[in-house]
């Protein structure tokens, strides 16, 4: 094990990476929760669901520890769950057309991944769109999170209202809420996920969760036959590149930051970069033919390092205790049906990606409007495909004007074309 993953010269040990492992898996043990629960809604069987989400973060962490050493967990990303979920009701397009999005953007990524295209995406596309996109994610599922609570309700008036604070789901939401700030102020280990689980028991003693069993022989996995060709007869183009362009951006950036947390950077560069990026391309592929949206690094993974994980024994771990979940498939489907238990999780993980903006120029217009745009548009039009083409039209439209077009990366000014034609002629509904 200690020769496997190099322990010694990493100066760790098997006690400190098992326990690093666990507090990782606890930090980020909410997505087999919120993600079926969201994904649902969009007509996709629960035990689907699950079973693909648990599969892809196995196969994802594991080629991760194996081949990359790093102690990085993979599993199906947040934001893209919810947008996946809005695409299926705001284009009529049924959820196999838009599987077949997801697993283009995955096949795109993994040929990218070997490549020089995936470096010149990256630095072609500026600071303050990658910040507003991380942003503009957050705030979409953070309004998720605030209608599946009842905290804020449609109203034909003014589009949205303040919910009914009398009703027993919103009651117990904001308790939960207000029980995982506290957790999560308080730096506890797992905060969230044991936040999900104090409001699961209050919700079960007030009889508002229905518990029909806890273990079971895991649900069998299923491929169905993903819709390829509606993709093009749809024109999901733009949905495509969305999946794909925030998936490079949070796979590459989170490794990168987990990565220098952990003193694994070399010169600046993380090395074995391909293999770690092909294991969140494999895991998306993977993913999209069982049943779920594109895997993502985990920026949970801090927490792991925190505790002094080191290496890919760390991952190891994680992807065992994934494998381990398979087994509790009833009382996941009882805890996803009650939406008061899963929403507070995705109000705090939306307030954790706005950090970067912070580190927008919000003194420099030519700078600042292309992000407020992107964090402004997703939100409202419940579309990170929208976002991301509004921000990569004004940006070089701004700079231009401002006498700085030399600055922009020529591929931008593509982006920029492409995008306004599919915004003019094939915009989403």
């Amino acid at each position: 094990m200690e020769r496997l993953f190099k322990l010694n010269q990493l100066g760790t040990d098997v006690k400190t990476e098992v326990l690093a492992g666990f507090t990782t898996f606890l930090t980020m043990a909410y997505i087999v929760v919120v993600n079926p629960a969201i994904l649902s809604a969009a007509g996709v069987p629960f035990d689907q669901v699950f079973v693909a989400t648990v599969i892809s973060a196995v196969i994802g962490t594991l080629i991760m520890a194996l081949f990359s050493n790093y102690p990085i967990a993979i599993a199906p990303g947040m934001g893209m769950n919810a947008y996946f979920t809005s695409v299926v009701v705001t284009q009529g397009v049924s959820y196999q057309v838009v599987f077949g999005a997801v697993l283009l953007a995955g096949l795109i990524f993994l040929l990218l991944t070997f490549t020089k295209l995936r470096e010149l995406l990256i630095e072609s596309i500026p600071a303050p769109l990658k910040y507003g996109i991380t942003a503009g994610i957050g705030f979409f599922i953070a309004f998720i999170g605030l209608k599946m609570s009842g905290i804020v309700v449609d109203n034909p008036d003014t589009l949205v209202a303040l919910g009914d604070f009398r009703e027993p789901n919103t009651v117990l939401s904001i308790i939960g809420l207000f029980i995982s700030l506290i957790l999560t102020t308080r730096k506890v280990k797992g905060a969230l996920f044991i936040g999900m689980f104090i409001t699961a028991v209050i919700g079960y003693f007030t009889g508002m969760l229905h518990l029909d069993g806890f273990a079971s022989a895991p649900p069998a996995p299923v491929f169905f036959d993903l819709d390829l060709a509606g993709v093009f007869s749809n024109g999901l183009f733009g949905v495509v590149f969305a999946f794909l362009l925030v998936t490079i951006f949070d796979t590459t950036g989170t490794m990168i930051g987990v990565a220098e947390q952990a003193g694994l950077m070399k010169n600046g560069k993380l090395p074995r970069a391909k293999s770690a990026l092909a294991a969140d391309a494999v895991a998306t592929v993977a993913g999209a033919s069982l049943g779920t949206t594109p895997s993502s690094a985990y920026v949970e993974s801090s927490a792991g390092v925190a505790a002094g994980g080191r290496s890919g024994l760390t991952s190891l771990v994680v992807a065992i205790l994934f494998l381990i979940t398979l087994f509790f498939s009833p009382l996941v489907a009882a805890i996803s049906s009650l939406s008061a238990i899963t929403a507070p999780s995705l109000i705090i993980v939306g307030s954790y990606m706005i950090e970067g903006l912070a580190k927008v120029k919000w003194q420099e217009f030519d700078e600042a409007f292309p992000a407020f745009l992107v964090v402004l548009s997703m939100p409202l039009t419940s579309s990170i495909a929208t976002g991301i083409a509004v921000g990569f039209i004004t940006y070089p439209i701004l700079k231009i004007v401002k006498g700085k077009g030399r600055e922009v990366h020529p591929i931008l000014y593509v982006f920029c074309i492409i995008f306004l034609i599919q915004l003019i002629f094939f915009p989403a509904h």
